[in-house]
């Protein structure tokens, strides 16, 4: 039995229950968390759900490939509309297009497959201090706070459902240049008892968005909240490897291989306190610096 969830986490776990409207096509709610338009963790994570809700043998979703086509409005719901492309021996595939305002914002192909056994290897987990022994983040003084947009406030005082804890500290603020990968704890921030495991996926879809895009920043000194800066998720692809529950800790190793066009592209490994392997991530965003008013880049230090 599941336990009492706290407003948080039950709200994203709704935001996950589709509505079902006709046999393959479902509605889904949006969330402000403070971002000016839909997270693409949300849109990545209802696409899985409503994919998930065509299947009726078992399968599990194992890649997820996905394209950002245009920006979600937060105040209007989002449909989806799953095409039931392959019901094969072993592997269902699903393409999940996503619509609003009568225009797609979203599509994607998951794929599903029959457990089975077979021959297994993965990389090491990377060497890092347990979850436990990471300072959780202290809050954002109130002259810092203040100086940040109201929605941005907002979600930073409501606090999100999942909790990260990062290896290597940042400044989100006022970042300084690093190496381009990081490493990252997450999980939800209460336990959710006996679900189901396709909601973890549904539930690490929606996880997945957050840091990718980030980390491809890291060596240029640019943070979320930089001005005069753009950023969007142009695609996303999410490999599932072995079961996982997200509400226990989860290392996310990342890396940003290359930027240049005013894109960059990151990639993750999920790995379980265990060392196990659950899952990779590959994303590729838009990353557009504008010139100050004296000319210089923004993220040139100038």
């Amino acid at each position: 039995m599941s336990p009492a969830l706290g407003p948080v986490v039950s709200e994203l776990i709704d935001l996950l229950a589709l509505e079902r409207l006709e046999q393959d096509l479902f509605r889904g709610q949006s969330r402000d968390i403070g971002t000016r338009y839909v997270f693409g963790g949300q849109v990545l994570g209802q696409a899985l759900a409503a994919a998930q809700a065509t299947l009726d043998n078992g399968r599990r979703a194992h890649s997820l490939h996905a394209y950002f086509l245009r920006a979600g409005d937060i105040d209007h719901p989002i449909v989806y509309h799953v095409d039931r492309t392959r019901d094969g021996g072993s592997f269902s595939v699903r393409r999940v297009t996503a619509v609003q305002h009568g225009k797609v914002i979203f599509f994607c192909a998951a794929s599903f497959q029959e457990q089975e056994p077979g021959n297994e290897h993965q990389p090491p987990m990377p060497q890092v201090p347990m979850p436990e022994d990471i300072i959780a983040p202290a809050p954002a003084q109130p002259e810092v706070m203040a100086s940040l947009p109201t929605k941005v406030q907002r979600w930073l005082q409501r606090g999100g459902p999942f909790e990260f804890r990062h290896v290597q500290p940042r400044d989100e603020l006022d970042p300084v240049r690093q190496p381009p990968f990081q490493q990252v704890w997450f999980r939800l921030r209460e336990p959710v008892g006996d679900i189901p495991f396709a909601l973890h996926q549904a539930l690490l879809a929606y996880a997945s968005d957050f840091h990718l895009l980030g980390t491809a920043n890291l060596p240029h000194g640019i943070g979320y909240y930089s001005p005069r800066v753009q950023m969007a998720s142009l695609d996303h692809a999410l490999w599932f490897h072995r079961p996982f529950r997200a509400d226990e800790w989860l290392l996310y190793a990342l890396d940003s291989p290359s930027s240049q066009g005013s894109r960059g592209l990151a990639r993750g490994q999920v790995f379980d306190r265990q060392g196990r392997l659950v899952a990779s991530t590959a994303q590729e965003g838009l990353i557009r610096v504008a010139p100050d008013s004296d000319g210089a880049d923004a993220a040139s230090g100038a």
